[in-house]
């Protein structure tokens, strides 16, 4: 164990500089993968979808292999060795000289981005379980401020060659792993470690292993509905506003980074202050429940401006999610913290394969000449009842959950040798 403290600044710079790497190459990835394909716009978009299911596969199958990893040798070595790795592979892609190279860069960028298994696990480990719901928001505020300058910056460095981006994502994730080396200390304790299990290290072992806490089980549905239903925004987000509203790529731009805004203030703010003072049971459930009626009210928007009415009340159901992340957290012990993290990223990898085309199929039909009734928010009902699923799962999980902190050790079965 590093003499050093390990403290929620490190790993949230850590998370910040990561997913800033990852929103530097947003606005670029898809024209990159035009000019592979000879200005094909057709066989480009195609190929981009692909790629975008490939690194989310990779994430489905590999999420929880990194999570079973840091609960075996420690989170520190498994984040910086994925560090590494995601730095070179931006140089890779950069360099990339045929599309069968860049699809191998994604794939790499996919299994070293299920790192987020071990940095939730992090997050765990130095959380007292009663604050942890409130320090997960940092992952939320660290999406939102990665996503606010990201892709801004991304924008911007493209306009001197379309490799540039990937360059300074590649830079900024090795000088991230510099800062790892040096500064970020290893946050699990040497008899929190476990025996490494090939079992528990899948997609479906992972899950099974969680059987023993049904309490769990029902919260992870929960949360794949919630982010299937969430999927419904980088899905449409673009087409429904430009169709509905007329809007060009610097207002749509500028609704995204006032969303990412209100993230980084609900979930790195406001989740801390709600939680302590309604505990993480009625977090959740209003979260949700303000979810389902913030779908429903972009659906229902029939002007521009009402979309900021909606992002500025709706962004407050971000809560739910980090709550119910820790009360998850807080059922199960302390040694498989990695292997939870890891089950929860590869489901919403497995929302994000299906999410958008399910989003994207609902918002083109319903706006097509063949529906039987026009209804460009249709996508954003679907959510609204994915939502509603959920609310009711998490009702019954949570029926007779205190919203006191129990021991982990002593709230859950105890864990089966390893």
């Amino acid at each position: 164990m590093s003499s050093r403290r390990p403290a929620l600044g490190f790993i949230f710079v850590t998370l910040a500089l990561d997913i800033l790497g990852i929103g530097l190459i947003v606005p670029i990835l898809p024209k990159l993968i035009e000019q592979y394909q000879g200005g094909d716009v057709t066989t480009a978009s195609t190929t981009y979808g692909l790629l975008h299911s490939t690194y989310a596969l990779m994430q489905f199958l590999f999420a929880p292999l990194i999570g079973s990893l840091s609960d075996r040798f420690g989170r520190r070595p498994v984040i910086l060795i994925s560090l590494f790795g995601s730095g070179l592979d931006y140089l890779l892609i950069a360099y990339a000289p045929n599309l069968t190279w860049f699809v191998v860069g994604r794939i790499i960028a996919g299994i070293t981005g299920a790192n987020f298994a071990a940095g939730t696990a992090y997050i765990a480990d130095i959380s007292p379980p009663e604050k942890r719901a409130a320090n997960f928001g940092l992952i939320g505020a660290a999406f939102g401020i990665g996503f606010i300058i990201g892709p801004a910056l991304g924008g911007w460095l493209g306009d001197y060659g379309l490799k540039v981006p990937f360059l300074a994502a590649g830079a900024l994730t090795l000088v991230n792993w510099l800062y790892g080396v040096f500064v970020l200390p290893e946050s699990l304790a040497p008899e929190n470690k476990r025996t490494f299990s090939w079992a528990k290290s899948n997609p479906v072992g992972s899950l099974m292993a969680l059987r023993r806490f049904p309490s769990v089980l029902g919260l992870i549905t929960t949360s794949f509905l919630f982010t299937l239903g969430h999927q419904v925004y980088p899905a449409i987000w673009v087409l429904y506003t430009s169709y509905r509203y007329g809007w060009d790529t610097k207002a749509t731009g500028l609704s995204l980074a006032f969303v990412g805004v209100m993230a980084a203030i609900v979930q790195g703010g406001l989740a801390r202050v709600i939680v302590d003072r309604l505990g993480e049971v009625k977090t959740a459930l209003i979260g949700l429940a303000l979810g389902t009626v913030m779908y429903v009210c972009y659906g229902l928007a029939t002007e521009g401006w009402m979309i900021y009415a909606c992002i500025l009340v709706g962004s407050l159901s971000g809560v739910a999610g980090p709550a119910v992340q820790g009360l998850m957290s807080r059922s199960v012990p302390d040694d498989q913290q990695g292997g939870l993290q890891g089950s929860l990223t590869s489901l919403a990898s497995v929302a994000g394969i299906v999410g958008p085309p399910m989003c994207t199929g609902l918002f083109g039909y319903f706006v097509s000449k063949e529906a039987p009734v026009h209804l460009p928010g249709v996508a954003f009902f679907a959510s609204a009842v994915l939502t509603t699923f959920a609310l009711f799962l998490a009702f019954r999980a949570l029926r007779g959950v205190t919203p006191h902190f129990v021991p982990a050790r002593e709230s859950s079965p105890t864990p089966s040798s390893h």
